[in-house]
């Protein structure tokens, strides 16, 4: 996409969290499934009867840094607390809204590899039950199978690989960023 064509469009910046967690001697990955309402920009949903799940995220308030932003998102839609390893990557895509004005948006989300603290996942708040029907843990090697979206099971995989050369706690100083459309 040209940007100038990008420059002409309603911009979203969101962030999300890719929230891994070692239970039994399995690395296990926390997604949600969103409710059926807010499949907004899906370009091609998982297979019909299949449950959609994805990586928690969501908009950036004013103010705030991408990497809060993905802390607090994870925490509302899934109801774990984590924190932060690294940033992996952003990933960039249009959509068409549609609700409301149908407008054309540039998105861009900002991903970061987390590792769970604490919480139950599913303990979500009643208000946000309008945007997600449940969080799960599912093996992390089994996540790209059940994933909705190209982009971010590409985001896993990069997770997967981050956290076989660097483990979950060392920040990967100065490596670049990849960036790359969903």
């Amino acid at each position: 996409m040209d940007l100038e064509a990008a420059g002409r469009m309603v911009r979203e910046i969101s962030a999300g969290g890719v929230v891994l967690r070692e239970m039994g001697g399995v690395w296990h990955i926390a997604l949600i499934e969103p409710q059926k309402e807010d499949l907004r920009e899906a370009k091609a949903p998982a297979k019909r009867g299949r449950a959609v799940l994805c990586l928690p995220k969501g908009l950036v308030d004013a103010g705030e840094k991408a990497e809060s932003a993905a802390v607090r998102e994870v925490f509302e839609e899934t109801g774990i607390v984590a924190e932060s390893v690294t940033k992996l990557v952003d990933i960039r895509y249009t959509y068409v809204r549609s609700w409301g004005d149908g407008e054309r948006v540039f998105k861009i989300v900002s991903f970061y590899l987390m590792k769970y603290l604490s919480g139950e996942i599913g303990a979500i708040a009643d208000e946000m039950r309008i945007e997600v029907k449940r969080a799960v843990w599912v093996p992390l090697g089994d996540a790209n199978k059940q994933m909705a979206y190209s982009g971010e099971r590409k985001v896993v995989t990069q997770a997967r690989e981050h956290v076989s050369e660097y483990g979950l706690t060392a920040k990967r100083a100065g490596a670049p960023r990849e960036k790359f459309d969903a």
